[in-house]
Formats: structure tokens, C-alpha cells, sequence
């Protein structure tokens, strides 16, 4: 049914969109002996009600067609798979290296600005 959906029925529905168009546009008005009226044509104002001729039941069938089509493309393409993409991606690992620690809270971390042997500003120099 998959390709059936996604290719035979795409194919029909394009030829029965442009056949579609091409045979309304080859069709004439009702509007276009409303001149005959002036001019003393025959037919009535909006033309005649009686049985519709060859090309108007060929524009049903293929209206039909074409909306039967839009109708199965429109379930085919609304069918939601059973599985979305993100329930597919493996859960994210747990992180194997241990956190970092940091220094106790009682030995003070040495000052990047002070040079080696130098004791910080503010700070006496340790005796020996």
C-alpha cells in the first residue's frame, strides 16, 4: 500500500489536476450568450437547463477523481509512524569522569599575581 500511496496516486492526482484545468478552460460560459440576447439568439439567458453535454460530465468525473486523490494523499500523509526520531537517539550517557573537587575550604588557594617565594600582599612572609 506504501507505493501505491506514495507514487501511483501522486501520478494520478497531477494528470487529473491538468486534465482538470484544461477541460474547464476549454468549456464555454453560461454568461457567454447573454450577447445573444441583444442580437435575437435562440437560447435562453443563462443557457439551457436540460442534460449537461460531453465535456461537463468529463469535468465531474474528473473533479471526482481529483478529489478522491487529495483525500487518500491527505491520509497517507497524516499516518504518524510509530516511532518519532527522538525516541530513536540513545539516551544521553552519564557523565565517567568525576565531578571536580574543589579546594578545602581551610588552605587558602595561592595568588596567581604573587611571584614564587613572594608571600601575597597584606600577608607576612612565613619565618624560619
Amino acid at each position: 500500500m506504501g507505493i501505491f500511496v506514495g507514487y501511483v496516486i501522486p501520478v494520478i492526482h497531477v494528470f487529473a489536476c491538468l486534465f482538470l484545468i484544461v477541460v474547464v478552460l476549454l468549456q464555454t460560459g453560461k454568461g457567454a450568450d447573454m450577447g445573444a440576447v441583444f442580437g435575437g439568439g435562440s437560447q435562453t439567458l443563462f443557457g439551457s437547463s436540460g442534460a449537461g453535454n460531453f465535456l461537463t460530465k468529463l469535468t465531474t468525473g474528473t473533479a471526482i477523481a481529483f478529489m478522491l486523490t487529495s483525500l487518500i494523499l491527505t491520509w497517507g500523509a497524516n499516518r504518524s509512524p510509530t516511532s518519532n526520531l527522538l525516541e530513536r537517539l540513545p539516551a544521553p550517557a552519564a557523565e565517567t569522569e568525576p565531578a571536580p573537587t574543589s579546594a578545602p575550604a581551610d588552605v587558602p588557594a595561592p595568588s596567581p599575581a604573587a611571584p614564587q617565594g613572594q608571600a601575597p600582599a597584606g600577608e607576612q612572609p612565613p619565618s624560619e
